[in-house]
Order: C-alpha cells, then sequence, then structure tokens
C-alpha cells in the first residue's frame, strides 16, 4: 500500500503542475490540449499494448458511449481550462476548474439517486461562498471576466465527465483512461481542424515543456494515477485527492508569482474546505463497506 500511495500523490503532484509547464508553451490553448492528449494518448496505448491488458469495451457498447461522451468533455474541458490558464492564472483557474466534483454531488440526488445530505448540502453553500470570494477578489484586481467564465466551464464539463465516467462502470483502470484521452484527442484534433487547420508552428524551446506536459504530466501522471488507485482504501483517494488542486495553487505560487488576496485565500479555503466537508460522510460508508467487504 506504501507503494501505491506514493504513486497515487506523485500523480497527483504532477497533475497539479500542469498549469505550470503549461504556462511556459508559447501556443494557443487549444494547441496545447492538442499536442498534450497526442503524446499521452500514444504513451498510455504503448503501456497498454506491453501490460498485455484484456480489452473489455467491445463488450459494453453502451457504456462505450458514456465513455465516448466523457472523453469528449475530457477534452472540451481542458480547453476551456487551458485558456483560464492564459487569461486569469493558475491558482484562478484551477479553483475554478476544481468546482467540477461540486457539481457532481449536488447533482447526484437527481442522476444517481443519491441522498443529499445535509453535509453535502452544506458543503456546497460553503463552496459557493468561496467562489463568490474568489471571484469578488478578482473582479477589484481588475482580472478578465472571459477567463472566469472559462473556468467555469471548465467546471461544468468536467461535471459531465465525472458524470458519464461513473455510467461506464463496467470499463476501469488504464483501459478507462486509454479511451478517454484517445476520444480527448480526437476532440482537441476536430476543434483545431475547423479553427486553423492541423499545422501548428512549434519553436524549438517549446518542445521541451511540451514534451513533459505530454509525457511525464499525462502519460505517466496517469498510468501512475490508475495503476495505484485499486489499491488503496477509499477515503486514502477521496482525501488525498485534493492535493492537486492544493498543489496547483502552491506552485503557482512559488514559480510564477502568482499573489492572492486575503478575501481571495479564505475563498480558497472555502472552496477546497467546503468540497471535504461535502464528500466526509460519503467516503464514511464507503469505508465501511470496505472493510465489510474484506
Amino acid at each position: 500500500m506504501k507503494s501505491a500511495y506514493i504513486k497515487f500523490c506523485s500523480a497527483l503532484l504532477l497533475f497539479g503542475s500542469n498549469g505550470i509547464v503549461a504556462s511556459q508553451i508559447a501556443l494557443t490553448s487549444y494547441e496545447i490540449v492538442l499536442l498534450r492528449t497526442l503524446i499521452g494518448s500514444v504513451l498510455l496505448i504503448l503501456i497498454f499494448l506491453f501490460s498485455k491488458q484484456k480489452i473489455n469495451l467491445l463488450q459494453y457498447k453502451k457504456q462505450f458511449a458514456f465513455i465516448a461522451v466523457s472523453g469528449i468533455a475530457m477534452g472540451t474541458s481542458w480547453m476551456f481550462l487551458y485558456e483560464a490558464y492564459q487569461l486569469i492564472g493558475v491558482s484562478l483557474a484551477s479553483l475554478a476548474y476544481y468546482c467540477g466534483p461540486v457539481i457532481v454531488m449536488v447533482l447526484s440526488p437527481l442522476l444517481f439517486h443519491e441522498k443529499l445530505t445535509w453535509p453535502k448540502l452544506t458543503g456546497f453553500l460553503v463552496v459557493l461562498c468561496g467562489v463568490v470570494l474568489v471571484n469578488g477578489g478578482a473582479i477589484q484586481e481588475g482580472k478578465n471576466l472571459l477567463g472566469f467564465f472559462y473556468g467555469g466551464m471548465s467546471a461544468v464539463t468536467l461535471a459531465v465527465l465525472v458524470i458519464f465516467n461513473k455510467l461506464a462502470k463496467p470499463i476501469t483502470g488504464l483501459e478507462n483512461s486509454v479511451v478517454q484521452l484517445f476520444i480527448s484527442f480526437l476532440t482537441a484534433a476536430v476543434y483545431v481542424g475547423i479553427r486553423q487547420g492541423l499545422t501548428i508552428q512549434v519553436s524549438g524551446e517549446d518542445w521541451i515543456p511540451i514534451l513533459l506536459l505530454g509525457v511525464l504530466n499525462t502519460g505517466v501522471g496517469c498510468y501512475l494515477y490508475f495503476s495505484s488507485i485499486g489499491h488503496l482504501p477509499v477515503q486514502t483517494v477521496a482525501i488525498s485527492g485534493y492535493l492537486e488542486p492544493l498543489s496547483a495553487v502552491v506552485f503557482s505560487f512559488l514559480f510564477l508569482g502568482e499573489t492572492m488576496l486575503p478575501g481571495q485565500i479564505a475563498g480558497a479555503a472555502c472552496i477546497l474546505g467546503g468540497a471535504v466537508l461535502g464528500e466526509r460522510r460519503t467516503v464514511r460508508k464507503m469505508g465501511v463497506r470496505h472493510r465489510v467487504l474484506k
């Protein structure tokens, strides 16, 4: 379990550094997503083939359709997120993006017939207060409002990703990641092709961060994530998952010099704290079930 935990946390830290690496690439957001998903898809496909895992998706056509929608949402979400990175900075964009799971939490009673408990409702209201504080401070600073729109849309499309991924239960693990990432690449390719054609001018100095983002942050990161998550308790996965947005905020402060007003810091604490509060009871129930099954 110790090895799995190290791999899982390493994946989260890699994901948290995405915005830092992307900020070093002089390309548009959709071009970065296209190259990232292309390189990451190729690497994951090779890992999947060499690991000789069984292909299950052909047995579940309906679930494969859900995975396809989830992959389209992934590509779209990343394009919105990377646009937000460029307009409002990594820390604020990351906080907006991480509101996606909270949206899923609120919609779960309608979509998955899960009970909306008081901790979930309270957590949502705390997150909502955090969003108001973060956005209010940013408006005072004269931040680009379009960037917050893109950040909000990245959260909405992330929620779509999570919802349809939950509907595709039989297709899990590395196979799920390979299919989603490849479909997200196709989504970005279609968008870029319609917008400007598939010719991208990349300078020599951009190739190092592009390869880092595609190979390390995407390919290796997804492999570490999906190869470890199945060996960890539910509680560990749920709570440790908040290392990703937290590390994104810390990295943006350390490496990009981004700062937040006191109100925005309080808002960030509300967003992360509210999300943890909303999941706390669900995680506890799943942990009890996990122990009973053992």
